[in-house]
């Protein structure tokens, strides 16, 4: 029997991907409420599933048919949230990535689900994409050690995605005028912002592999809106790129990895699109190659099965891991705009 789905949070991710997924999954989950911050989005949205909309968390929370709360807001508000629907009762969460932007309140998170059995997945589809797993298979069975990672992402100003990440960064929303990167306040901030916000994709990919970070060699802001990131795990060579282009080739988000034997491309799909899973292809040592293809499922319907199995018992909730992606990304967003900082007065 479906369990019924309370959605905060009613901006574009809710409209093109979690609704469209959710149509998906009707034997498992029906969206019964959609609340948002004042924007009336929640209405326009509520009515494509026939749900009860409000304002605020407080009525969502409250209604007794939410038996499942996806925390779909912005960034700063997923760690108080995620606390009270826990309080409230609700045991079943899942709350859109980064989890927290704090250590204090990611420790807080996990320790209110951990004691109320609250199962808990975050929204990071990457991780879950079913492409991701038979690339980490691969690396995994080969028993090659990683010698370099690079993430490169090239996002075009599309609306589904772009002003998602750019609204809040303060003069770089497209009324506004450009980011001025000569003020080191403002350009740490930014990286450490787009870490968290867009680098966040990745993250928990990046520390299985790579489970430390050693040090951050430099971070840079890359204009119009973007970073690049050089660091080193270990043995492992790192380097994280990231810009919005103004005009340009199709979206482009490859995760690559570099072993004693192969060398790993995993190609997303741009954010705030169903086109099935990523694609893989492997370069091997004696000059072969192995493609994976897409397929229908992604890593948004994953990630909701996931929490499907957690909320049923099936499959346990790694709280500790949860925590561990967490820390990580914040131990890596601080340590990059500390590095900005640093190329500043070098």
């Amino acid at each position: 029997m479906h369990k019924g789905v309370g959605i905060i949070g009613a901006g574009p991710g809710v409209s093109a991907l979690h609704l469209p997924t959710l149509d998906r999954m009707t034997e498992l989950f029906r969206v019964v409420h959609i609340a948002d911050a004042g924007s009336g989005r929640a209405e326009a949205l509520a009515g494509r599933t026939d749900a009860a909309w409000s304002r605020g968390m407080d009525d969502l929370l409250a209604d007794p048919t939410v038996e499942i709360v996806a925390i779909c807001s912005s960034p700063e508000h997923h760690a108080r949230q995620v606390l009270a629907a826990v309080a409230a009762g609700k045991r079943a969460i899942l709350c859109e990535k980064p989890l927290a932007l704090t250590h204090e309140d990611a420790s807080a998170v996990i320790e209110a689900c951990r004691e109320s059995g609250t199962a808990l997945v975050v929204g990071t589809n990457h991780l879950f994409d079913p492409a991701w797993g038979r690339a980490r298979h691969h690396i995994a069975r080969q028993n090659a050690s990683v010698r370099a990672i690079s993430i490169t992402v090239s996002l075009p100003p599309n609306g589904r995605y772009h002003d998602v990440v750019t609204e809040s960064l303060p003069g770089a929303a497209p009324a506004r005028p450009a980011p001025d990167w000569r003020d080191v306040d403002f350009a740490s901030a930014v990286v450490r912002q787009l870490v968290l916000g867009l680098g966040i994709h990745d993250l928990p990919l990046l520390r299985d592999l790579a489970p430390r970070i050693d040090r951050v060699v430099f971070a840079r802001p890359v204009a119009p809106i973007g970073y690049c990131i050089g660091l080193i795990s270990g043995d492992v060579i790192i380097r994280l790129t990231a810009v919005m282009v103004p005009e340009g080739a199709d979206a482009l988000w490859r995760f690559s990895v570099s072993t004693a034997r192969d060398l790993i491309d995993v190609e997303f799909p741009p954010p705030f699109v169903h086109d099935g899973s990523a694609r893989a292809r492997v370069r091997h040592v004696d000059g072969g190659v192995s493609e994976y293809s897409s397929i229908p499922e992604d890593g948004y319907l994953a990630e909701w099965k996931a929490l499907a199995t957690a909320r049923a018992g099936v499959e346990a909730v790694e709280y500790d891991e949860l925590l561990a992606d967490a820390q990580y990304a914040i131990d890596l967003a601080d340590a990059a705009a500390e590095a900005v900082r640093e190329g500043w007065t070098s």
